[in-house]
């Protein structure tokens, strides 16, 4: 009977110690070749929803601010027309290279970042 009792008390702390173990897995962000095949990015579907809500802040990219403006209404004008992007060299694109440094706070993700470099090697297109 004792035998059974201490049997009964190990397999019971066993379940606890494996039931209460949790482990919070955080996966790193997935990795983003720049230099691959360009993906199909929508200006008006990811990237002026992007540019709204991380760059049109109160004092920032909004109108009277500082260009190029980056409200929702503005914002493909603004970039495309004010030499923000170099459809030729696209790294050389001012808002490539603002976005991966001085700006690169405000859209931290790569994939964003990427989308933003892949819409420029797709000629950035008002899509």
């Amino acid at each position: 009977m004792k035998k059974l009792f201490i049997y009964a008390a190990v397999m019971l702390t066993a379940g606890l110690i494996l039931a209460g173990c949790y482990k919070d897995v955080i996966l790193p962000e997935a990795t983003v070749d720049p230099d691959g095949p360009a993906q199909p990015v929508s200006f008006g579907t990811e990237l002026k929803p992007l540019f709204n809500s991380s760059c049109a802040l109160v004092g920032c990219h909004v109108s009277g601010a500082h260009k190029p403006y980056m409200t929702a209404n503005d914002s493909y004008n603004q970039i495309v027309n004010g030499g923000f992007v170099n459809t030729t060299v696209p790294k050389s694109s001012i808002l490539y290279s603002m976005i991966n440094s001085e700006m690169k706070e405000y859209i931290p993700s790569a994939v964003n970042r990427q989308k933003v470099y892949d819409w420029i090697r797709n000629g950035a297109p008002n899509n």
